[in-house]
């Protein structure tokens, strides 16, 4: 049996589990998708499982996932994955052309794709816009694009929480194009169809129709995302607890069922808190650093350069440090104006392209790193 026919028969096997796993574990419902030729499917990206969420809505249609690059250095268990599902890899902060290449040669084998095209987890249960390049792969696959949106799995399952709040999550297909449309379109019309299509806003579909998410130590967690507290302004301070977030300036809020704060002041949400810390970081209003001295620093902190065939090779442990022009970890610099690219995994991993190499940032230790991204971020 060639490993097409076995991952074929792999998803007719195990699809109705799958499905019966995240029905009882997210009250998880669907829209099934029907096709019958090679599909690019596209959904936007809230949660570890939105693979398995996805699957549920194609009970007869197998797909290839785009999967980030760390899945294929867990050792065992992705020898494992890549003999069940063999996802297409993709390493985040890297320009991705290996990975259009794998998927343009899969559908144009008769096999179907899907990408989560914003490129993360959302943290604040917004969409990020995808990437520039998604509408030229779609167009060159020459496959029907299927768009997918899924509601209610942010607040079921936060990137930056622990443990499932069960409530509602519903997955649907929004749109069905055929390749006859797609050819008339150009790319930056394909890739506006697609950022309207998987649009979804966890705040404004929660004040339009509030639903309770149950689970226990709902806020813990969150200082993986917030990591500016709005009332000493001081970063590094905040720390959650059960269902509060908190600081010892006295900032004291409850992250309730609903995902809402209370009190509702200074912020209601998280998007909004997200935005402020964002804007406050950027344009530097409580930094105030000496001569050569770091923003701000993190431990302990591990480097790691990784190289073909998901290779890791450890350089060093020790303090991050964010300066105005560079980012240091140990005795290593790394320019700013150098960084290609950067992006992260998970809550605790920083990836990031340097002169041409390929490098992580893991913290042990809960460090908040999304503060390194944005300062990046805002230096491009």
């Amino acid at each position: 049996m060639d490993k097409y026919r076995r991952h074929q028969l792999i998803w007719r096997l195990f699809q109705p589990s799958v499905r019966a796993l995240v029905r009882q574990k997210f009250n998880f419902t669907c829209e099934d998708i029907q096709a019958d030729r090679p599909i690019v499917l596209i959904s936007n990206h809230v949660s570890a499982w939105d693979p398995l969420f996805v699957a549920s809505s194609l009970p007869k249609h197998q797909v290839y996932f785009v999967a980030s690059e760390h899945i294929f250095r867990l050792g065992l268990i992705s020898r494992v994955i890549e003999y069940l599902v063999d996802p297409i890899p993709r390493r985040k902060a890297s320009s991705g052309a290996d990975t259009v290449k794998a998927c343009l040669r899969l559908l144009r084998a008769g096999r179907s794709v899907c990408l989560f095209a914003e490129g993360e987890q959302s943290w604040d249960g917004r969409n990020s816009p995808i990437f520039p390049a998604t509408g030229k792969l779609v167009k060159s696959s020459g496959a029907t694009l299927v768009t997918y949106r899924l509601e209610g799995a942010y607040l079921s399952l936060p990137r930056w929480g622990r443990g499932i709040r069960r409530g509602s999550v519903f997955g649907h297909p929004v749109g069905i194009y055929p390749p006859e449309q797609l050819k008339a379109m150009t790319a930056d019309e394909v890739n506006a169809l697609i950022n309207r299509d998987i649009a979804e806003d966890a705040w404004e579909r929660q004040r339009l129709n509030p639903v309770a998410y149950k689970g226990k130590n709902r806020a813990e967690g969150l200082e993986r995302a917030l990591f500016l507290c709005p009332r000493c302004r001081r970063i590094g301070t905040l720390r959650t607890g059960g269902s509060l977030i908190f600081c010892r300036c006295g900032l004291d809020l409850e992250y309730t069922e609903t995902g809402f704060f209370t009190p509702e002041t200074p912020f209601a949400d998280v998007a909004e808190w997200d935005d402020w810390q964002r804007q406050q970081l950027h344009a530097r209003t409580f930094l105030h650093p000496g001569p050569d001295a770091p923003l701000f620093s993190d431990e302990p902190l591990t480097l790691v350069r990784l190289s073909s065939g998901h290779r890791e090779e450890r350089l060093a442990t020790g303090i991050l440090s964010q300066y105005e022009d560079r980012l240091m970890c140990g005795e290593y610099s790394f320019p700013l104006s150098g960084i290609s690219s950067m992006a992260m995994v998970l809550t605790n991993r920083l990836l990031f392209t340097f002169d041409g190499a390929y490098y992580e940032i893991r913290s042990s230790g809960g460090a908040n790193l999304l503060k390194y991204l944005e300062i990046w971020k805002g230096h491009i």
